[in-house]
């Protein structure tokens, strides 16, 4: 299938470089290429890491009708122009010409119709294993903060996947989280799922850790947001994520050029 990206000039020509001087620069997609190059990273670690079932599996690339739609982040290891990491951006322009964001496709967002001028959308995250040190991620962060700056946008929504594959246990400490993190931010709308997970049986007590992308998001103070959807194809829970820039706390405004 042939993408036309739509990459905004105002983003276009920023290269950002890894403050560890370890070989990494981020800078967005600009050809079909390079698109391919994002779409056959996340192929492999959404099939191979979470045994994802993708409708464009013989192409052995992972492709949505969202895609050209978004500017797609990329983290090229400097010396061979590999890519490693990757995050996509639904800018609230590009959102209102597409006509919806891709969280739509699991929940009802009204809630939060009066956020659409300022809100983007993340989506699509994925590092090489071999690249999960934290620069890469920290990369990604620095690109993300430089569009929504330049963009004026405020708000950040996304939705954040935990495996099913262990019968729960991952996803029944989110759901812990996600409670505590409504019962904090009462003012955060609470948004709800087409195709609600069930999570009563997300009762699960067995040792389990929050996934670094969603405790990375709570660090920042984003708000899980309602009950997760189920998506079949990947095999996940999937729980709404709203992150408002203004409650950044002084470090990170600091640490993503904010302040």
């Amino acid at each position: 299938m042939q993408q036309t990206l739509h990459v905004s000039p105002l983003f276009a020509k920023q290269i950002w470089h890894s403050p560890k001087s370890d070989g990494l620069q981020l800078r967005l997609a600009q050809t079909n290429h390079e698109l391919k190059a994002v779409q056959r990273l996340r192929f492999t670690i959404f099939t191979e890491e979470m045994q994802a079932a993708l409708p464009n599996a013989h192409t052995g690339l992972d492709v949505d009708e969202y895609d050209a739609w978004c500017e797609h982040f990329m983290v090229l290891e400097s010396a061979s122009q590999k890519v490693v990491g990757t995050y996509r951006i639904l800018r609230p322009e590009q959102a209102s010409r597409l006509g919806r964001y891709y969280s739509e496709s699991e929940f009802d967002i009204s809630p939060l119709d009066h956020l659409r001028p300022q809100m983007a959308e993340l989506g699509r995250s994925c590092v090489d294993r071999d690249y999960r040190n934290g620069s890469a991620i920290m990369l990604l962060w620095m690109g993300i903060a430089s569009m929504m700056r330049l963009g004026g946008y405020r708000y950040l929504l996304g939705c954040a996947s935990v495996s099913l594959r262990d019968d729960g246990a991952m996803a029944a400490e989110v759901w812990r989280a996600a409670q505590k993190s409504m019962q904090a931010n009462p003012q955060v709308p609470c948004l709800t799922p087409h195709h609600r997970y069930p999570v009563e049986k997300l009762s699960s007590t067995l040792p389990a850790r929050i996934p670094p992308l969603i405790k990375g998001y709570l660090n920042l103070g984003a708000v899980l947001c309602g009950e997760p959807a189920w998506d079949p194809d990947f095999n996940t829970a999937d729980f709404p994520v709203l992150l408002d820039l203004e409650q950044l706390s002084e470090r990170y405004q600091r640490h993503l050029g904010f302040a």
